[in-house]
């Protein structure tokens, strides 16, 4: 009796994986194809009616509506259509998380502090059911993001189309993410603005020792290069030489100009501050140091119960009005799943004072530069990849964010999802029709 239930316990589980399983990652491309009559969002801040050629995985043609396009084997006629580049999700545990209450399915905190050889693109699972969700709201490439401890790790960029993380690696690593000590200790949004304990800033100082250690021996050991090798110094080597940025994750104006300038006295190259609530203050440090900004999500509630309830909505028109680079992420509660709101968050900054074009820019030109990904992704030109979306409607706007093509290295992405599954199963049931 055992051994029967065993194996029925076996079947019903191989059975329930096989309704589980995401759609198979799409075949390199092999023909040629041509969008014809698109309204083209370029992600470099324009926009125009025309048409993309694309063969190989990459962007070979591009053109306004007056322009004679060459011939592909493929056309596609998307008169009334947008296409956008890929959208861009920046510091997200996307894919390194599944069911927040299961354990077994979080796999983005290592244990201890300091853990600058953790690398999170290892860890990626490609088989996640979130994926397909976030993609079909045009999000195509993501910065899998370790959280937890001084130092968490390193992040890495990859597709959302794959069989494993190998496949799907654009960059191993991008930079090392540091959670500055913050002299502050806050709560909630009404709590006021503290310097907290005496134990508290005795245990802050203890942290920026050991920060300023380990990042004084890996300039050591980056200029000697020892014949003995650590694994944790060598893995901090490019941020000496810019091959890597620094992430840095601090949110009040006295934190972020300390850690900015802490880490540029320890030869750091290139700093991204990630966060950044109160950087609005500080525009002249932040643009005298050319700092570009990861803000997280913009549908947030203020951090002080006196600031204006719309601060959050307009801090990308700030900082860019001011000059700066910047993009934005999904992270916090739930981050996961939520972010396939991504493009609706941007979409929000429109309402704010940002202009349209900017907006898609957020989630995609500026956030493959920030990434250094830029040469590849995050516009639509000639000679990037061919990694763009077609939607019906406006892709800011939840009630038109509506997919109908999306290709990734020019090859043609399954739109599926678990959702849409349920979606045909429930109509087919009672007989209704879209």
């Amino acid at each position: 009796m055992k051994i029967i239930l065993i194996v029925l316990f076996t079947l019903c589980n191989f059975y329930l994986s096989l309704f589980s399983q995401r759609p198979a990652p799409a075949p390199p491309q092999q023909k040629g194809i041509l969008i014809t009559n698109a309204f083209i969002h370029t992600g470099k801040g324009d926009a125009f009616i025309g048409h993309v050629g694309f063969q190989n995985g990459k962007i070979e043609f591009l053109g306004t509506a007056n322009t004679k396009p060459p011939k592909y084997d493929t056309l596609i006629d998307a008169a009334g259509q947008h296409l956008y580049p890929g959208f861009i999700l920046l510091n997200t545990t996307l894919g390194l998380r599944e069911v927040d209450a299961v354990r077994a399915t979080r796999d983005y905190a290592e244990t201890g502090e300091i853990k600058p050889e953790v690398r999170t693109v290892i860890a990626f699972n490609t088989d996640s059911k979130i994926i397909p969700t976030v993609r079909n709201n045009g999000i195509l490439i993501a910065q899998p993001t370790p959280r937890g401890g001084i130092i968490p790790g390193q992040s890495g960029v990859i597709h959302l189309d794959a069989w494993n993380w190998e496949d799907a690696v654009i960059r191993m690593e991008d930079g090392l993410h540091v959670n500055w000590p913050s002299r502050i200790r806050k709560y909630y949004p009404w709590d006021e603005q503290n310097e907290s304990s005496n134990y508290f800033q005795k245990e802050r100082q203890l942290k920026l020792q050991e920060l300023r250690k380990i990042f004084e021996d890996a300039r050591v050991y980056h200029v000697k290069q020892p014949v003995v090798f650590n694994q944790k110094l060598a893995a901090m080597n490019g941020l000496f030489t810019g091959e890597k940025k620094l992430f840095l994750h601090a949110d009040f104006e006295n934190d972020i100009i300390e850690g900015v300038m802490f880490f540029k006295e320890l030869g750091v190259k290139e700093i991204v501050l990630v966060g950044g609530y109160e950087a609005y203050k500080i525009l002249s440090f932040m643009k005298n140091h050319q700092l570009p900004v990861i803000l997280k999500r913009t549908h947030s509630l203020p951090g002080y119960e006196d600031d204006p309830v719309d601060l959050p909505f307009k801090m990308p028109f700030i900082l860019d009005t001011a000059g700066l680079l910047v993009s934005i992420d999904y992270s916090g509660d739930m981050e996961a799943m939520g972010s396939r709101n991504l493009p609706f968050t941007a979409g929000t900054c429109v309402t704010y004072g940002l202009p349209y074009e900017k907006a898609v820019q957020l989630i995609t030109l500026n956030a493959a530069k920030i990434l250094g990904i830029d040469q590849r992704v995050g516009s639509i030109e000639p000679g990037k990849d061919a990694t763009f979306f077609l939607s019906n409607g406006d892709a800011l706007d939840m009630s038109t964010n509506k997919l109908t093509h999306a290709f990734i290295q020019g090859r043609s992405i399954n739109l599926d999802s678990h959702q849409e599954a349920l979606y045909r199963m429930y109509m087919s049931k009672f007989g209704l029709k879209e």
